[in-house]
């Protein structure tokens, strides 16, 4: 794996090295010892599935508050995603700042994003995987998130939500940030 730093200090792109023959392909999905450099001391205690039906579904923008905070590494099985990352950390040079990127079985690219920033995105294809990997477990009483569509956020979504399964409630109740928003410590 090729570690690729983004805009965004601790956001990164594991960029996969596929070996394709004739019978098809091999990818290391995961790999402590390369991953060191963007993983630090932090272990992997939680493995999830998401799977999405329709095109131009939002997912996020989600995070988990401390004590709680996690690292997320994000990876598409299937399908094509706009995958978004936003640093929520108060002391950071890119606080509100946001990176996206393309996530494909084909390109196979991980994002990882670190403690402090809002994790979504946008499928690009119907019948979207993604697998995601975190360094802690889920906790309802620390998870919360931002509106997908936050005019300080700015996001530029690719496709227009679809009328109908577009979001979930939860996301759709999701708050935009106030004016005075300061950033959550990581």
């Amino acid at each position: 794996m090729n570690i690729v730093p983004t805009t965004i200090d601790g956001v990164v792109i594991a960029a996969t090295r596929v070996h394709r023959d004739d019978r098809g392909c091999f990818a290391r999905l995961f790999c402590s010892d390369e991953l060191a450099a963007a993983l630090g001391e932090r272990k992997i205690v939680q493995i999830n599935l998401s799977r999405t039906r329709q095109y131009g579904t939002i997912r996020g923008l989600h995070f988990q508050r401390r004590p709680r905070a996690e690292t997320k590494l994000v990876r598409c099985l299937s399908g094509r995603v706009w995958d978004v990352a936003v640093d929520l950390r108060a002391r950071s040079p890119t606080f509100l700042h946001w990176h996206a990127e393309e996530l494909t079985p084909d390109n196979a690219r991980m994002m990882i994003i670190p403690e402090g920033c809002a994790h979504g995105y946008q499928t690009l294809a119907p019948q979207c995987e993604l697998l995601y990997l975190h360094t802690e477990a889920h906790s309802p009483e620390n998870e919360d998130g931002v509106a997908w569509n936050d005019p300080q956020l700015g996001i530029s979504w690719p496709l227009p939500l679809p009328q109908r399964g577009g979001l979930s409630d939860r996301d759709r109740g999701l708050p935009t940030l106030s004016a005075n928003f300061r950033g959550i410590d990581a």
